[in-house]
């Protein structure tokens, strides 16, 4: 159990998927205006690495990975190579029926998020939570931790960065860093932050 704990809070805070590997950015930039859209889009990420990282590590271990066959008599037979394709339509599948679960009991979350959630799909932080938990071949129980833990570390630094700039929206900001430029120098801030915890000890 404490090395689920440990997986989990290294995810979410030592290798935060948004502020460590920078994944996922463009969404992260995009979404953050308002905390409430961010805090929906936060929770989409959580159920959607949640659901995805098992459900492509049990793909992976029955089908995928070089032996998975084995229980089918075909050992020697090896589908790795299908991995990215079937990882990113497992992704869309789960997308596609959040949508139609928020369009159905949220939908006002479900139009202030638009087009991103869609965009969740192809969204590299998503893939790049499943493809990590092969990397390091985590098992069932642990890639469930790792999607928890991944989701919610995204979902943390998204509505981090949405509160502080809604505070900075009230504040003199010179001319040349409104907008975007001062997005991009406290999403750097945030990311040492977050990289001063590398050094902490799981």
């Amino acid at each position: 159990m404490r090395q689920l704990f440990d997986i989990a809070l290294t995810a979410m805070l030592v290798e935060n998927l948004a502020l460590v590997f920078l994944l996922g950015m463009c969404t992260y930039l995009a979404v953050s205006k308002r905390v409430e859209t961010a805090i929906g889009l936060g929770i989409a990420v959580i159920a959607v690495q949640t659901l995805t990282v098992p459900l492509n590590n049990a793909i992976d271990q029955l089908l995928l990975a070089p032996g998975a066959l084995g229980w089918a008599g075909l050992p020697e037979l090896d589908l790795s190579f299908m991995r990215l394709v079937t990882f990113i339509g497992v992704i869309a599948a789960t997308v596609q029926i959040l949508d139609v679960v928020l369009d159905r009991y949220a939908p006002a979350l479900q139009q202030s998020l638009g087009i991103y959630l869609p965009l969740l799909t192809v969204n590299c932080a998503i893939l790049g939570g499943t493809l990590f938990m092969v990397q390091r071949s985590y098992t069932f129980t642990e890639s469930v931790a790792y999607g928890l833990g991944s989701g919610t570390g995204w979902a943390v630094a998204i509505v981090l960065f949405a509160a502080l700039r809604e505070r900075t929206r009230h504040c003199d900001v010179p001319a040349g860093l409104e907008g975007l430029g001062l997005a991009f120098i406290i999403a750097g801030l945030l990311a040492f932050g977050f990289a001063g915890l590398a050094g902490v000890a799981s």
